[in-house]
């Protein structure tokens, strides 16, 4: 056979087959199309120029790397289902006198074409949508959009080298499996079907135990970090349960519908279960990877979404003013009232400088130290406080240490501690203790309070659970100044806290002032060295909230790229899933149009099917999304965010939305299937 000939035969094939194809190479085009995209994106301009471009570049240069690796698994899938579907063609193709050496060659043409249009095609539509991406990253961003465009040479020769290999493994994949086909099966692929699967309760069971141990983790982790070191040990058993349940517990589940004869026997019922009985198997792999895929979007969506959507309150909590200074003291004496004033008032000469007043100011001394709880045990050395050690991370508690006096000034309360008496507020955890035994000092707690408190920006700052202890003075934890852990350094910390608002200012004058403070501070510690070594930690809000701003920026807008792309690869299963169904239902339903069935009662028989098989990965993907949002919550507050109700409707909206257009997707290959099944379409 000449090569134009098999030419021939291969675009005639796959105009043919125009219902199969057209969505493949649709998907081809849309996974070349985001690969440059996000390569074209992580190289521009606006991200060299931008205060945490470096990071936001990084984040989608992982992300390219992502979608390539999908894509590659992905097209494998659809490439498959190509050919098996092609499988009956080319059987006949082989019984006319072709051999295996021909259909190997039309493969290779149709690959080949597929190739040239995914990648061409995909390219231009890139280019052309590179910088309307790039102008919704900008506004992202809340960064000036560059209305110019040139073409990024680097991005345009990394997709042609990438996905030409992708493609490449495409088509020797489809030799190879074009090699191992048998006459037989070619001819009959249509016809041989699967053998109807047994209920297997014992995999079935096995799903459920790594389900619920998966579910059990989210539920019983308290810590960001031990949220964060065990979620994709989660997320792994999740993905495995998914695929069990679905698999197994499909069968198991229609076996239990043939049993209810209530259910079982009617007309809209019959046909549906005992089709998804007889392909189950098949069935249940691919509604697992719809479900899997599903929650990816949503998990993606809604975690990004709240941390972007929700970035003002969370800059807020981490920083509780404008600018939060804090000066580290070397021991409880330096924290006089001597050394307080003197650097309060040289703060306050340089804003009067600059003509600019500090407002809602926040001025305490406190004292901080890091202890492990365990059980009833409270430890301090070195030792035992292992701060790298990710088990302990659960029993780990960061004391704040501030006098009454302060609290009841800056909160309102009116709490009087006498002695070794305390008071103690719980940050990001729960506090059940009646003693609290720090060595030589021993604490009765009193009772525990619930307004918040201005805490200094490191606590704030901090992912481990925190106490602050209100305690009658500062002096009485002298006693803990004498341990020291093994690098000889003391346990316990002292610090002067000064946070205050410029609500008259603009972005420049604060920045200028900031400046001008943090060299301030590095001259306090020259004319204090009396009391020994200071140092000294500076934050501003509107310094930092462009690093906040590109961070979860840049995380969104990553979000919605690959939840597109994972949106585009679930259409399509779906899709696929539709039409290899249609096809082999369409004999059965011929049959029962020929003992009495009625066009409508088919269409109500497809409704049933569909919607039974294609209403559970979205079931269950809202129930894998319900259980991970514990752990999920964790993780999110290692960013600062700290409005649950928000992440909640923030979650609640983009879970209906999507429902929404699954529905769509729904409705669409409903009516697909039905056309096929029903004869309106050969």
């Amino acid at each position: 056979m000449n090569i134009r000939f098999s030419l021939k035969l291969a675009w005639s094939g796959m105009k043919k087959n125009g219902k199969l194809y057209f969505p493949y190479l649709l998907t081809c085009m849309g996974m070349v199309a985001m690969g440059y995209i996000l390569q074209s994106i992580s190289v521009c301009s606006l991200l060299k120029h931008m205060k945490g471009g470096a990071s936001v570049s990084l984040s989608l240069s992982l992300g390219k790397f992502v979608v390539a690796v999908f894509a590659s698994i992905f097209l494998l899938y659809s490439n498959s289902f190509l050919l098996r579907r092609r499988k009956k063609e080319f059987g006949l193709y082989h019984i006319l006198g072709m051999g295996k050496r021909g259909i190997r060659r039309i493969i290779f043409w149709e690959n080949l074409i597929s190739a040239l249009i995914g990648l061409l095609g995909g390219l231009f539509v890139g280019v052309a949508f590179s910088k309307f991406a790039e102008l919704i990253l900008a506004n992202i961003l809340h960064q000036p959009a560059d209305s110019s465009f040139t073409l990024k040479w680097v991005a345009f020769r990394w997709t042609l080298i990438v996905y030409g290999c992708v493609f490449l493994l495409l088509m020797v994949y489809s030799l190879i499996a074009v090699q191992r086909m048998k006459t037989l099966e070619l001819f009959q692929s249509e016809r041989l079907g699967e053998k109807p699967p047994k209920a297997n309760w014992l995999v079935a069971l096995i799903g459920v135990i790594l389900l619920g141990i998966a579910y059990g983790m989210a539920v019983a982790i308290k810590s960001p970090l031990s949220a964060l070191m065990y979620f994709f040990v989660a997320v792994i058993l999740v993905i495995i349960a998914t695929y069990l349940l679905f698999i197994a517990g499909s069968v198991v589940f229609c076996r239990l519908l043939q049993k209810n004869k209530k259910y079982y026997y009617k007309k809209q019922h019959f046909v549906a279960v005992s089709s998804m009985v007889y392909r189950m198997r098949r069935n249940g792999a691919g509604l697992a990877s719809i479900c899997v895929l599903s929650t990816m979007v949503l998990v993606m969506l809604s975690s990004t979404g709240s941390l972007y959507f929700g970035m003002e309150d969370t800059i807020n909590g981490r920083y509780p003013r404008e600018v939060n200074l804090e000066i580290s003291t070397p021991d409880l004496a330096s924290l006089s009232e001597e050394n307080q004033n003197a650097s309060r008032a040289a703060l306050e000469e340089t804003a009067k400088f600059y003509g600019l007043e500090m407002t809602d100011i926040v001025e305490y001394p406190f004292a901080t130290m890091v202890a492990l709880f365990r059980g009833q045990e409270v430890l301090l050395d070195e030792e035992s406080v292992d701060t790298n050690d990710m088990n302990l991370m659960d029993d780990l508690r960061e004391m704040m240490f501030v006098e009454a006096d302060d609290y009841n000034r800056m909160t309102g309360e009116n709490v009087q501690p006498k002695g070794n008496e305390a008071y103690v507020l719980p940050l990001r955890c729960t506090f059940e203790r009646e003693e609290l035994a720090l060595g030589a000092v021993v604490l009765n707690i009193q009772g525990i309070l619930t307004k918040d408190f201005p805490i200094g920006d490191n606590i704030s700052a901090s992912i481990v659970p925190a106490l602050i202890v209100v305690v009658e003075d500062l002096d009485m934890l002298s006693p803990l100044e004498k341990t020291v852990n093994r690098f000889e350094y003391p346990v316990l910390n002292t610090s002067w806290c000064f946070g205050y608002n410029l609500p008259d200012a603009t972005e420049e004058q604060i920045i200028t002032l900031y400046g001008e403070q943090k060299n301030v501070l590095s001259n306090l510690e020259q004319f204090q060295q009396a009391g020994g070594e200071f140092s000294y930690y500076a934050s501003c809000k509107t310094a930092e909230k462009e690093d906040f701003i590109s961070t979860f920026g840049g995380m969104f807008f990553l979000g919605i790229i690959l939840s597109l792309i994972f949106v585009v690869a679930t259409v399509s299963i779906i899709y696929y899933k539709q039409i290899s169904e249609g096809y082999e239902d369409r004999a059965r339903f011929e049959i029962m149009q020929k003992v009495g069935m009625t066009r409508e009662d088919i269409r109500k028989n497809i409704n049933s099917q569909i919607l039974t098989v294609f209403i559970a990965p979205l079931v269950m993907a809202g129930i894998h999304l319900a259980f991970a949002y514990p752990m999920i919550w964790q993780i999110l507050q290692m960013f600062f965010m700290n409005d649950l109700t928000f992440v909640i409707l923030v979650t609640a909206g983009i879970y209906l939305v999507f429902g929404i257009c699954y529905a769509s997707v729904y409705k669409l290959t409903a009516g697909a299937y039905y056309a096929i099944v029903s004869g309106g379409n050969t």
